[in-house]
């Protein structure tokens, strides 16, 4: 068997049921799927019954050769390699995404799904609650932060279930949560996505201030800052605020 290894963030889920109950959440069968860091295989299992063009892809060299000696008709399609490096070109132009996500990378992940949001019509996928709580979080709640505003921007976000620490080997310290990502009509934002994230970001950086004042360092102009949306603070804004706003800092840079 594969041993979990700390520095990789790995919990191995053992309980089948949740396993089944998580790839049951995806909606996108019928399309290439990637599962990121299947590990043992307890998610593979089910969806290669399901699956026509299903992709494995860890950065675990032990957890490949489990994976190789357990499904040497889909040789072709296990690979080794890390997610966040990985130029993903053996992937097909549209594709949805499913794992069982490291706890101490999963924000990480998350960006570069955004780098790839043209690409990925769905994310199902098992990480830390606070953090799945945190994605899933409305404006006007203390959890709302950068990573909520810029996925709700290009997917609508949905809380699953919870996961207890028990059906993991071995088990983490914190409850996980699973969620589902499903691609929403905005191909492209009324504004620049750079400027957009910037603008996002830096309204978080000092969430407890208000806009006008955590908006500082951008030095903004008085016709902005005089606006009545920079006397509120950011984690009350949509993402839909939040460009119209970007929308405004990028004609005046322009």
């Amino acid at each position: 068997m594969v041993k979990a290894k700390k520095h990789l963030g790995q919990h191995f889920l053992k309980d089948e049921s949740i396993a089944l109950r998580i790839v049951e959440s995806l909606r996108s069968m019928d399309q290439a799927i990637l599962e990121i860091g299947p590990g043992t295989g307890v998610l593979s299992k089910f969806l290669f019954e399901r699956v026509d063009e299903l992709f494995l892809l860890d950065v675990d060299t032990e957890s490949i050769r489990f994976l190789l000696k357990s499904y040497p008709q889909y040789a072709d399609r296990i690979i080794e390699g890390d997610f966040l490096k990985n130029e993903l070109s053996f992937l097909p132009a549209n594709y949805a995404v499913i794992g069982n996500l490291p706890y101490n990378i999963s924000s990480q992940i998350f960006f570069k799904i955004l780098e790839q949001r043209h690409c990925v019509d769905e994310v199902v996928c098992m990480l830390q609650k606070e953090v799945a709580a945190r994605l899933c979080s409305p404006p006007g709640n203390k959890q709302y932060g950068i990573l909520s505003v810029l996925l709700q921007a290009f997917y609508d976000l949905e809380y699953m279930f919870d996961v207890t620490p028990d059906v993991f080997d071995p088990p983490p310290k914190v409850f996980s949560g699973v969620i589902r990502m499903k691609r929403n009509a905005n191909k492209d934002l009324e504004c620049d996505y750079s400027v957009f994230k910037t603008v996002v970001k830096q309204g978080f950086q000092n969430r407890r201030k208000t806009l006008r004042n955590a908006l500082k360092p951008l030095s903004l102009p008085a016709e902005i800052t005089e606006l009545e949306i920079l006397g509120r603070r950011a984690e009350t804004l949509t993402y839909q605020e939040f460009v119209n706003l970007a929308k405004l800092v990028e004609e005046w840079k322009n």
